[in-house]
C-alpha cells in the first residue's frame, strides 16, 4: 500500500462483482458443466479458446478460457488462488432448483451450510474451482449482535428441505 493513503474511503453501497473469468484446462468440458449442468446460456465463443455464458441476457457472468491453462493441471492444496466464487440467486426455490439440476447431473456437492445471512451449497467446477450457490435471506431477517454488526454462523443446511422446494417446482 502506498504510504500517502491515510484515510478509509468505502466503496459505493451498490458496489457489486459483476463476472468471474476462469482459466480452465477444457473449454469443452467446462462450456458443458456451465452450460448443461449449471443452466447458463452461452452468448458468446472465440474459437475454440474461450466462451462467454450468463444468465438472463447479460453480457456474461462466466468467463472462461484456455489461453494460457489448455490441458493445464489443477493447482495444488496448499496453494494460493481462488477459493470459491459464489453465484447468488434471487429465491430459495431458485436454488433449489439448482440443487437438483445438480442431482439430476450426478453432481456431487461439498458441503452445504445456512449462514444466517444466506443459505450455501458448496461445490467444485471440473477444474477444481470452488463455487458457492448462495440465496441471500431479506437483511431484515439477518442475525445482528447487541451492537448491530453480523451474527453469522455455519449450521448444517437442511437440504430435503431445500429440494422440497424445487419439487414443489414440478410436481
Amino acid at each position: 500500500m502506498a504510504d500517502n493513503i491515510t484515510t478509509y474511503q468505502p466503496a459505493p453501497a451498490g458496489t457489486h462483482i459483476g463476472h468471474v473469468h476462469l482459466k480452465v484446462a477444457d473449454l469443452e468440458r467446462a462450456v458443458t458443466f456451465y452450460h448443461e449442468v449449471m443452466g447458463f446460456d452461452i452468448v458468446a465463443r472465440y474459437g475454440t479458446q474461450a466462451a462467454f455464458l450468463s444468465a438472463g441476457g447479460y453480457h456474461h457472468h462466466i468467463g472462461l478460457n484456455t489461453w494460457e491453462s489448455s490441458g493445464g493441471n489443477t493447482p495444488p492444496r496448499g496453494t494460493t488462488g481462488l477459493y470459491h466464487f459464489a453465484i447468488n440467486y434471487p429465491t430459495r426455490r431458485d436454488l433449489a432448483v439448482a440443487f437438483k439440476r445438480l442431482l439430476d447431473h450426478g453432481w456431487q456437492i461439498d458441503g452445504a451450510s445456512d449462514h444466517g445471512t444466506h443459505e450455501a451449497l458448496y461445490l467444485h467446477d471440473p477444474d477444481l474451482n470452488g463455487i458457492e450457490l448462495a440465496w441471500d435471506r431479506d437483511p431484515a431477517e439477518w442475525p445482528r449482535q447487541p451492537d448491530g454488526n453480523l451474527d453469522m454462523f455455519t449450521h448444517r443446511l437442511d437440504l430435503r428441505d431445500l429440494l422440497s422446494e424445487a419439487e414443489a417446482v414440478t410436481a
